[in-house]
């Protein structure tokens, strides 16, 4: 994209269907086109801190990032963002995948900042989930402000706000009330004081405000009655008030947050506009779910972890998959990693060749903020090495490297290393997923008169013949031996060659592996060599 200027980009992203940019101009819209006051566009994204961070805190600031990026170029308007860290909210339940839970049970309802830390190497619990996701967000090179709302409620960037909330407590009231439970609705107030003497965020009927003097008076646990400040760190807000509250306080023009958030983005927004200011465009994706259909949650720790997704496939793949579909609810789990590699690998060999338009419109685009690089030309995919360490049953990229070298000899470790980093994510698949699961199979006898004729084809060819015309052999052969449904063909291939049920174009793994030692991997499989592994 480098040959267009700015404003040839402006102009050409104005009908640009992807999906950011759709975004982009809704925001743009909403802000009738004009620069905010403040002199930037504020987007924000929203983390919990009483679970450890995982993949759907990175998907939501990686799509906003998107977001952002296509704004930008969309407008050239001056942005920033903010990762803000719910982090003065009280401790209500120890998520099960922690370590020491008896001792953060002894510190249920104080901030989290105030916490221990479970893992013994940070300030706080909060402390310690805030330095991994800040860690993670620098790793992938997001460009941030990350927000504390300890320190933003100690500094008093919310003062003005909480005070708007204590003039239009009845308004409030009347937003929330009507959303909750009779036994609720007689103590709820969106003020939740700190107790000066413990520390605990208190969760106690406020009796009476006094916006004159800028304080509350609140039932304490003992039922003695105390006044306080709401400024300075002395009251924390309840979550659909502190939502609004933040969005007043900081301006925030764009926000995303999950379908299980669309009715406190409802309540929330009617707040906002209750304290004069105007709620941030929305867009509201739909959740994860790990392998058994369930919401990936924090507190439960199941499905994929961020440094889990990492040890088995490239950045850049994690941010394909958060860029498909936001609006389609999607398994994240383990085996959708090879196949999201493959795709963003494809996208990426197809993104130079194609016209502008498209370009804007691709997935790699978006993921690196319009400047892919470039593809690397050895033309495999993960899939096929996944199946090379299947086949060489070995964990060291020495040996893969060797039929690589072989395959194409102007590929090494050093010109190559988006492919020497695949090799070593392949391997780790290999060995954690795909070879505790290897269930060889002997073959039908129409199975095994197929074989004999690909394993005697195999070893007329040359050992420079191209994967594709190694595919048409493969095929022919299938079709000669009376595989209606080709499908069942290359289904015996893998699993009495490889031992799976899925697996790779059989003439691209043929081509890489050698012909000769493919023959001679389909005698081995013939003679029953495999089945006693």
């Amino acid at each position: 994209m480098t040959h267009l200027d700015t404003a040839a980009l402006k102009e050409l992203a104005q009908n640009v269907k992807a999906w950011p940019f759709a975004e982009a101009r809704s925001l743009l819209k909403a802000l009738n086109g004009k620069l905010p006051e403040k002199g930037y566009v504020l987007f924000e994204t929203g983390y919990g801190p009483s679970g450890l961070p995982h993949i759907g805190t990175f998907g939501e600031v990686a799509r906003t990032t998107m977001v952002r990026h296509a704004f930008e170029t969309l407008t050239g308007m001056p942005t920033k963002l903010f990762a803000f860290s719910d982090d003065m909210d009280g401790l209500r339940k120890v998520p099960t995948n922690l370590p020491n839970q008896d001792m953060l049970n002894q510190h249920l309802g104080l901030p989290l900042t105030k916490v221990p830390d479970p893992f013994g190497t940070h300030e706080s619990f909060a402390h310690h989930n805030n330095a991994r996701l800040i860690s993670f967000l620098d790793d992938f090179g997001f460009e941030y402000d990350f927000k504390s709302a300890t320190e933003e409620y100690k500094a008093g960037t919310l003062d003005e706000t909480l005070l708007k909330i204590l003039q239009n407590h009845d308004k409030i009231l009347d937003i929330i009330l009507p959303t909750l439970g009779e036994e609720r609705r007689a103590t709820y107030s969106p003020f939740l004081p700190v107790c000066p003497t413990t520390g605990h965020v208190l969760q106690v009927p406020v009796v009476e405000t006094k916006p004159d003097d800028g304080t509350i008076v609140y039932k304490n646990d003992d039922g003695n009655l105390v006044e306080t400040s709401v400024t300075g760190g002395n009251v924390k807000l309840q979550w659909k008030a502190d939502w609004a509250g933040r969005w007043v306080a900081l301006d925030v023009d764009y926000e995303m947050s999950g379908k299980d958030l669309i009715d406190s983005v409802r309540l929330s927004s009617r707040i906002c506009r209750a304290l004069g200011g105007t709620p941030p465009t929305n867009l509201t994706y739909e959740l994860f779910l790990d392998e058994n259909g369930e919401k990936i949650s924090k507190s439960k720790g199941n499905g994929l972890g961020m440094e889990e997704w990492l040890r088995y496939a490239t950045p850049e793949s994690l941010s394909l998959f958060m860029y498909q579909k936001p609006k389609t609810a999607k398994r994240l789990f383990f085996d959708v990693i090879p196949k999201t590699v493959d795709e963003y690998l494809s996208h990426l060999s197809k993104f130079d060749g194609q016209e502008d338009k498209d370009q804007l419109n691709s997935p790699v685009w978006h993921i690196h903020a319009g400047t892919p690089p470039n593809p690397e030309g050895a033309g495999l995919s993960f899939n096929i090495l996944l199946n090379l360490a299947s086949v060489c049953h070995s964990e060291d990229k020495a040996v893969l490297w060797h039929f690589i070298s072989r395959y194409n000899a102007a590929a090494t470790p050093e010109n190559s290393p988006i492919l020497d980093s695949l090799v070593g994510y392949a391997i780790n698949y290999y060995k954690d997923f795909v070879k505790p699961k290897k269930q060889y199979r002997a073959p039908t006898d129409a199975e095994r008169g197929a074989l004999e004729a690909l394993q005697a084809k195999l070893l007329e060819l040359d050992s420079e013949t191209p994967a594709k015309d190694i595919q048409t052999e493969v095929f022919e052969i299938g079709k000669a031996h009376g595989f209606e449904n080709l499908r069942d063909w290359f289904k015996a291939c893998y699993e009495v060659l490889l031992g799976q049920e899925q697996g790779p174009r059989m003439g691209s793994f043929f081509a890489l592996y050698g012909v000769k030692e493919s023959a001679e991997l389909i005698t081995q499989a013939l003679n029953g060599d495999y089945l006693s592994d």
